[in-house]
């Protein structure tokens, strides 16, 4: 992967924070996604554990699975963006497919298992004061809602 710049990074999280903006208006957990493969988007997801009724739709699973099938030679070119550090569970699906780089919006409100992941992939943490408030004012606003989300 080329070396990228902050400004880079940042068009493509304003586009994970528009897929969770859009997530909180339905009523679920504003946490987006984007998977952006040669500088373009090709999947967007939003958490939608509450509107799905599902045990799985994390903002990275939701994206992923709104990519389509790709082959192992397009996830090894793609990024993925993440208003939130992804979970475990998010986490081993970007490991799966083998997808080189992560950029997260922040990793205050909840770090999934960075050290880990750090070990196979490139992490890039923007620390996105737009982010962490977007997370604080839902967990002030639904302490249950997001507690049942990270299984707590």
């Amino acid at each position: 992967m080329p070396k990228r710049s902050s400004r880079y990074y940042l068009k493509f999280l304003s586009e994970a924070i528009k897929e969770a903006r859009k997530g909180l208006r339905e009523g679920g957990i504003p946490i987006g996604s984007v998977l952006v493969k040669d500088g373009r988007i090709i999947g967007r997801g939003h958490n939608r554990r509450v509107q799905k009724k599902s045990a799985i739709l994390h903002a990275e699973m939701d994206c992923l699975e709104n990519a389509g099938r790709l082959k192992a030679a397009d996830y090894a070119k793609c990024e993925i963006y993440s208003t939130l550090s992804p979970c475990p569970m998010c986490t081993g699906a970007i490991l799966l497919y083998k997808i080189p780089t992560v950029v997260i919006g922040e990793n205050k409100t909840f770090k999934g298992p960075e050290s880990y992941s750090k070990k196979f992939v490139k992490l890039v943490n923007l620390d996105s004061a737009e982010c962490k408030k977007l997370m604080a004012d839902f967990i002030a606003a639904r302490p249950e809602l997001w507690n049942e989300d990270i299984g707590v």
